[in-house]
């Protein structure tokens, strides 16, 4: 089973890329998948989660995720306040939207850190929603090239699933882009 943390603020989607994520898994045969929020007194701008699990058999656990695969960092100001790492196993994968190449972050403690700074890709592709830059399905494009878990072609149907017209166009297109630009480096393990 495959385990993915989305951290976020309210009203960046994070919520939406986790079930995204789940269905372009199940589209691309996993057996089993399930996306959960974290809700609590959560507002716009406010720190939260959501999670997806992925599997090639049923999934029996809806408990929350203690410790993931991968986490997925929509706003890069959440590692200054929020235990990132500490909901990562050790030799997980951290996909951090920033400006800064993989090779510039000074994390340890996870095997790979993938970048994008998905702020501009959003805004290249008109993902703008109420001002601000949609960053959720460009990282999508960044966790597929970084884990090859849920291919491209799959993440396409699923935004199709969710998303209809041109804002599925947009947002496809985005994630190609992301996919493309995301910057990798391999860590040493913690």
């Amino acid at each position: 089973m495959y385990e993915v943390i989305w951290h976020g603020r309210g009203g960046q989607g994070v919520v939406i890329a986790s079930q995204i994520l789940a269905e372009s898994a199940y589209l691309q045969g996993f057996k089993g998948v399930t996306s959960a929020p974290t809700f609590g007194p959560e507002r716009r701008g406010a720190p939260l989660t959501a999670s997806t699990r992925i599997s090639d058999m049923p999934i029996r656990t809806f408990s929350q995720i203690g410790k993931a695969d991968i986490a997925v960092v929509l706003d890069p100001s959440l590692l200054a306040i929020v235990d990132v790492l500490g909901s990562l196993k050790p030799n997980g994968l951290l996909l951090i939207n920033t400006a800064q190449k993989a090779d510039e972050v000074k994390i340890t403690g996870c095997a790979c850190i993938a970048t994008l700074d998905a702020a501009a890709v959003a805004v290249r592709f008109g993902l703008i929603k109420e001002s601000s830059p949609m960053v959720n399905t460009p990282m999508l494009g960044v966790l597929s090239r970084a884990s090859g878990l849920v291919s491209l072609e799959h993440l396409e149907k699923g935004l199709k699933w969710k998303l209809s017209g041109e804002a599925a166009t947009a947002n496809i297109a985005a994630v190609r882009a992301a996919y493309e630009e995301a910057s990798l480096k391999t860590t040493p393990s913690a």
